[in-house]
């Protein structure tokens, strides 16, 4: 490998002849004034090809000489340091060096490279922030209040990014909402109760499985009957959970059976299939615990169509409920329930999930009252209430120059293939 030296009176006349030599696509390694004008440190881009393939280390001679010409390679410790004094030597020296440098060598000066890409880039990147906040500020301030009202990102630049250029702040926001409402999936009211079948209520611990499996029941009885509905519980691990089902079975008149394994299930669902409606209340796991998959094993090889519900606990932060759901949606989800809307500061963030993930969304609810505290989902009232007031401020709000630094990044407008993929069918209507 050759590194070479030019000096010129400016950079422009030094930069001029590195591209006359060594074409348009050397890599500039340094550059520094002297006393004689402008040095430049350069190598030909084929050569920094040929050392990024070459993995092989050169081979040090016995007696361990430091001096260059004796073919031993610099330390990764000091690239720079042996550069210069390779530019320094003699032409005659620099034709018998070695050309072959030492893979952890070469490793030091890509990476020395790259990181003053990634500064030129971050740099950049603020300067086209710093544009854009000048040009488009009503965008601006609508990204600020979707990103403050709990959406992702990647979801708030997605509604900013194709929302006109021509309109207002109060105008964008009203479109963004419209955009909201438009691809929240929301299900008709009571429309697992209208149609029946066996729903297993699954999800994370304490995000009030049983007690939506009661408000569910309770509306069934309220409209076909106690007698055409039925309870069933895989809770036995947690203290009183099956006590706990069975006390509200009792004041529904509703049986409450305790369900131990796969077969088990299966021959309880045949005796049962002459009920309307059929509830599971599931044992309550980490979405990381490794049960999460026997769980979903057991309700999918039962020998009955068991649809799956999962509940989110809307005072979940973004990215548990992403786990949550990617834990169980291998076999597929029929639909989501979100409760503990009363308990949480913001409702964008699980609505930002639900929308992205594209969940079919069943119910809210809001307290422990059976059944009152249970609604069928309204789009436009859940988004009005999100936007209805601004947030105060907390330790989370983030200020002015915070906000700046964390949006003028270099990927904040390029999403990863899995970020565009959730993105997939997002659309105006």
């Amino acid at each position: 490998m050759k590194v070479k030296r030019y000096i010129a009176s400016t950079s422009r006349e030094a930069l001029r002849q590195v591209k006359e030599e060594l074409g348009t696509d050397a890599v500039i390694l340094s550059n520094r004034k002297t006393r004689d004008g402008v040095e430049i440190m350069a190598l030909a881009d084929s050569e920094m090809s040929d050392l990024v393939h070459n993995q092989a280390p050169a081979t040090l001679p016995s007696n361990g000489s430091a001096h260059y010409g004796q073919n031993n390679a610099p330390s990764a410790a000091e690239p720079y340091s042996a550069l210069l004094s390779l530019a320094s030597a003699p032409v005659e020296t620099q034709k018998t060096s070695n050309d072959v440098m030492s893979a952890s060598f070469a490793r030091d000066i890509i990476a020395e490279i790259q990181a003053m890409k990634n500064t030129l880039e971050d740099q950049l990147a603020t300067v086209a922030w710093g544009n854009f906040t000048q040009r488009r500020p009503e965008k601006v301030k609508l990204l600020r209040t979707l990103l403050d009202t709990g959406f992702s990102p990647l979801l708030s630049r997605r509604l900013v990014d194709r929302l006109p250029l021509d309109l207002d702040y109060e105008q964008s926001l009203k479109q963004a909402m419209s955009a909201l409402a438009f691809n929240l999936r929301t299900v008709a009211s009571d429309d697992m109760i209208e149609k029946g079948g066996v729903y297993a209520l699954i999800g994370p611990t304490g995000v009030g499985k049983t007690t939506t499996t009661a408000k569910l029941a309770a509306r069934c009885v309220i409209r076909h009957g106690a007698d055409k509905v039925a309870l069933l519980t895989t809770d036995s691990y947690r203290i009183g959970g099956h006590e706990q089902l069975r006390i509200y079975g009792q004041l529904l008149g509703i049986p409450v059976r305790n369900i131990k394994d796969t077969e088990d299930l299966q021959l309880t669902l045949s005796e049962m299939r002459n009920k309307h409606m059929v509830l599971i209340d599931t044992v309550g796991m980490s979405q990381r615990d490794q049960m999460v998959a026997e769980q979903i094993a057991m309700l999918s090889n039962c020998g009955a169509d068991v649809k799956r519900v999962l509940i989110l606990s809307a005072a979940s932060n973004g990215k548990t409920l992403d786990e949550v759901i990617s834990a169980h949606q291998k076999k597929g989800i029929y639909g989501c329930i979100i409760t503990k809307i009363d308990e949480a500061a913001s409702l964008g963030v699980v609505l930002d999930v639900v929308i992205r993930r594209k969940l079919p969304l069943h119910y809210v609810a809001n307290g422990q009252k059976v059944p009152e505290d249970i609604h069928a989902a309204n789009p436009r009232y859940l988004l009005h209430r999100i936007f209805k007031s601004t947030p105060g401020d907390s330790a989370f709000t983030l200020r002015d120059a915070e906000f700046a630094l964390i949006m003028a990044t270099k990927n904040g407008g390029t999403p990863s293939q899995a970020e565009e993929k959730s993105l997939v069918g997002f659309t105006y209507d």
